[in-house]
């Protein structure tokens, strides 16, 4: 008899432990070091952070630093001059470009690592299973690519993208051609996402590769059956991704028009409650189900389980219903008041009109953002396991082999991965 091993920690999803752990030898590091240097070269030279020409002989090298200036999240900046070339480093745009190509420099090497593991596969299980593993790994560099530049500046985003950020988080599309750090930021946070995702597919297939725990090739994986309840839970998981990405940008897309610093109370407590703490919670519960809905009811944590639910239930309710002025004319607003907004109302009524056009962007808002997690976190509030319930019907099992053993579940087994169900989530999703 094994003794049981807890699941791994949020801090451990958060910082990619699993990916870090697979790039950890010499010449994965070496691969990783050369993607992330061609990545952030490519992207300044799209970007125009670099420009290489041929300038007159006299011309000298020399650098400087411009310590303020407008727009003042450029600032401080460093301006490299050189016979060959000119290199411009703007604060926040350098800051963002650095990160994102950490982060494509990870997802590139694993999807290599795990391509090279593939190939030498010959088994037909290990294959199959495998193939979704590798796809994954390419998926955090490929939407980094496609977006070359956006660290520095819009002009490597297309227009219909910019578009399409401004409307998935309900803010105009000429603030965020004025505001070039929104589109980075956006861009970078849906990188991370997709390195997540990597990490979270690494945790359930990462054994067949070794490279998961030591004792997970003694665990057979059992994926659900694709059939009416698996497509419902996938498309949820989906749904609830999009909806808690965007609307926790949504809070960043705010800045564009209304400073911090000057921000009422009622727009912090719509920030921090209505967009982050419903968008985190969802966005947990899509990527890691099993390990977010172990911790909504960790044992020896009832307190803090039952302020976080009571939070959400309230949340929930001012999303979903009407919020009474002055609070909706300072920013805490539901989904009916905009409804009213849009209808014409006045004010008084606790009518706010949609930020941004009646269209397509407004559905997706009202149906995602507010609808959608609006009913998710009341649900979460009211009972974690009854809403996690549709999100398990898409999430993979592990099991102990038939011939490891006795018959009944080996106690380590269920705390190989946080995104494997265990026993009792299983027996929730079935009923």
């Amino acid at each position: 008899m094994t003794t049981p091993r807890e699941a791994p920690g949020v801090l451990t999803w958060l910082t990619l432990a699993r990916t870090r752990r697979l790039v950890r030898r010499p010449i994965h590091r070496i691969l990783a070091l050369s993607v992330g240097i061609v990545y952030a070269l490519v992207a300044m030279l799209v970007g125009g952070m670099l420009t290489i020409f041929s300038p007159p002989a006299h011309v000298s090298s020399y650098w400087i630093l411009i310590p303020s200036g407008q727009p003042w999240w450029d600032y401080p900046a460093a301006l490299v001059v050189n016979p060959a070339f000119v290199l411009a480093l703007p604060f926040l745009g350098t800051l963002l470009m650095v990160v994102t190509s950490v982060g494509v420099a990870l997802g590139m090497t694993v999807a290599v690592v795990l391509g090279v593991r593939l190939a030498r596969q010959r088994k037909t299980r290990a294959g199959s299973s495998a193939a979704a593993s590798t796809a994954a790994g390419f998926t955090p560099a490929m939407i980094a690519l496609v977006t070359l530049g956006a660290c520095c500046s819009t002009t490597a985003a297309a227009t219909a993208g910019i578009g399409l950020a401004a409307q998935a988080t309900g803010t105009s599309y000429q603030a965020v051609l004025n505001n070039t750090w929104y589109i980075a930021m956006f861009q970078a946070g849906i990188l991370y996402v997709a390195l997540l995702a990597q990490e979270q597919l690494l945790a359930v297939y990462g054994f067949l590769f070794g490279a998961g725990p030591g004792d997970a090739e003694a665990a057979a994986l059992r994926p659900p059956p694709v059939d009416r309840r698996f497509l419902a839970g996938a498309a949820l998981r989906v749904a609830l991704l999009a909806a808690a990405v965007t609307w926790s940008l949504a809070m960043f897309a705010a800045w564009t028009t209304v400073g911090p610093s000057t921000a009422s109370a009622a727009l912090w407590v719509s920030w921090l409650f209505q967009h982050q703490l419903v968008a985190v919670v969802a966005g947990l519960a899509a990527l890691f189900p099993v390990g977010t809905l172990a911790a909504l009811g960790r044992p020896g944590r009832r307190l803090e389980s039952r302020l976080l639910r009571a939070a959400l239930l309230v949340t929930g309710l001012t999303l979903l219903l009407w919020v009474p002025p002055p609070l909706s004319s300072g920013g805490l607003h539901g989904l009916v008041n905009e409804l009213f907004g849009a209808a014409g109302l006045p004010a008084a009524w606790g009518a706010v009109a949609p930020p941004v056009a009646i269209g397509l962007g407004v559905a997706l808002r009202w149906v995602l953002q507010f609808g959608l997690l609006g009913l998710f976190s009341l649900a979460v509030g009211y009972s974690p396991e009854r809403a996690f319930r549709p999100i398990l019907w898409a999430v993979a099992r592990h099991e102990p082999a038939r011939d490891a053993g006795p018959v009944g579940p080996e106690p380590g087994a269920a705390a190989r991965s946080s995104d494997a169900v265990r026993p009792d989530a299983t027996r929730a999703a079935e009923s």
